[in-house]
């Protein structure tokens, strides 16, 4: 009876070691397709329409800073940081610095109903299926990552942001 037990404690350690094995294989596998952008990376290029139909091109900004922000309409931190980011892109839009807010997977209604409750004035990107959302690895939001002029991620941020550190994150890209 005792020989029978430990062979089953045996059999069920092993496949754990194996099951955590297979899990750590697949992750680091699977890390390129799943994106997980990191601070020092190129941004990888993508191409997303806005509201009116205009495609915007990641690559199109080379030489400008880009404040590349993912958020939904349900998410109340995001609500919280559209006004403040608003506020910051008609002080920096004519510096070189340029606002990509890429909403992920919503009705084009209720995106349009958010954009004029709040009076926002720059680019609103559909990322309908959430391809891009995917290949940069994004998950919580708000998630923002700051883009510099040769098209290196120099930040990410994830959370609710501060009209001051808005500020302070747009002076940072804004081309010399």
């Amino acid at each position: 009876m005792k020989k029978k037990k430990r062979l089953v404690m045996r059999s069920i350690i092993l496949v754990i070691m194996l099951a955590a094995i297979v899990y750590t294989l697949y992750g680091n596998f699977t890390k390129e397709t799943r994106g997980e952008m990191a601070v020092g990376e190129q941004a990888p290029d993508f191409i997303l329409s806005d509201m009116d139909g205009n495609e915007h091109r990641l690559s199109d900004y080379r030489g400008q800073g880009v404040f590349l922000n993912f958020w939904g309409t349900w998410c109340k931190p995001c609500e919280r940081e559209m006004p403040y980011m608003n506020n910051q892109y008609e002080v920096y839009k004519d510096q070189g610095v340029e606002i990509l807010a890429v909403n992920v997977g919503e009705p084009e209604f209720v995106i349009n109903k958010f954009i004029q409750k709040h009076g926002l004035n720059f680019p609103i990107l559909k990322d309908t299926n959430k391809e891009v959302l995917n290949l940069y690895g994004v998950t919580p939001l708000p998630t923002t990552m700051l883009i510099d002029p040769e098209g290196k991620i120099t930040a990410i941020e994830t959370g609710e942001l501060s009209e001051a550190k808005i500020k302070g994150m747009m002076e940072s890209i804004k081309p010399q």
